[in-house]
């Protein structure tokens, strides 16, 4: 079977499996399919409609590509002391897009991570979501110097972020606050090695992670990112990232 033809037929048993996960999980609501990771132009280049998340004080970047498993496409990430992440720009509700899942494969865990701690903030896989800064619930401070930042990069920077984290040491469920800002928290929906080397899909409901860790209603999710880092750790990681959807509160959601 030619390359073309595998892929179109990847294409309709993926919509159907979306559809019947529809009506699995009752869905009256919205369904996005965020990405699924078909071939870029560039069998080498980044995932369509992605941009690289890198950092000025860390030279070192993750290496990511769009790789082929079977008939499937998936995001492979590779860590050697580095860290940068894709970014997915978006503009949401999230009191209609309350559900995010996705799915997500480590090579390792990573010996000296430790999210308590600036020195081990590193993780071999992350998801996380972004919400826009909204001046109008803002202190003078935070106008200041979100004003200030715009004015540099041409755009404010997100308000706050959900960290979804395979983490090697906290228990499954934990959250904490990042350990550089409390505008980030970290959550631990896999942690250990337990399931490494095997796929695992995850489900959450970002709408009340938000507002349980946030202690406010979530402004517009401003985006999605994949992060595998290694930079503080100096460790090596690969990570693999497929099939992100966010969807309707209906489908339920932890």
């Amino acid at each position: 079977m030619r390359r073309n033809e595998r892929s179109i037929i990847y294409t309709v048993a993926f919509v159907a499996v979306l559809s019947l996960c529809a009506v699995a999980w009752g869905l009256g609501g919205e369904l996005l399919l965020v990405d699924r990771f078909g071939p870029p132009t560039d069998p080498g280049g980044l995932p369509h409609g992605w941009t690289s998340l890198t950092f000025r004080k860390i030279p070192a970047k993750t290496r990511y590509t769009v790789i082929q498993e079977g008939n499937n496409y998936i995001v492979k990430a590779e860590s050697h002391g580095s860290a940068s992440g894709l970014y997915k720009a978006l503009d949401l509700d999230p009191k209609v897009y309350q559900i995010i899942s996705w799915r997500w494969k480590v090579d390792n865990i990573l010996a000296k991570g430790d999210a308590r701690r600036k020195e081990g903030d590193d993780y071999p896989a992350r998801v996380y979501v972004a919400f826009q800064y909204d001046a109008r619930n803002a202190t003078l401070w935070e106008r200041t110097s979100y004003g200030a930042y715009k004015l540099i990069y041409g755009e404010y920077p997100p308000r706050h972020v959900l960290n979804y984290i395979w983490d090697n040491r906290l228990p499954k469920g934990t959250a904490i606050d990042n350990a550089y800002t409390d505008r980030a928290k970290m959550i631990a929906v896999e942690s250990g090695a337990e399931h490494v080397g095997r796929w695992v899909l995850e489900d959450r409901n970002l709408y009340a992670d938000y507002k349980r860790l946030f202690g406010a209603e979530p402004p517009r999710i401003a985006g999605i990112a994949l992060m595998t880092d290694t930079d503080n750790t100096g460790e090596s990681a690969v990570a693999y990232y497929d099939d992100i959807v966010l969807r309707s509160v209906e489908g339920g959601g932890r």
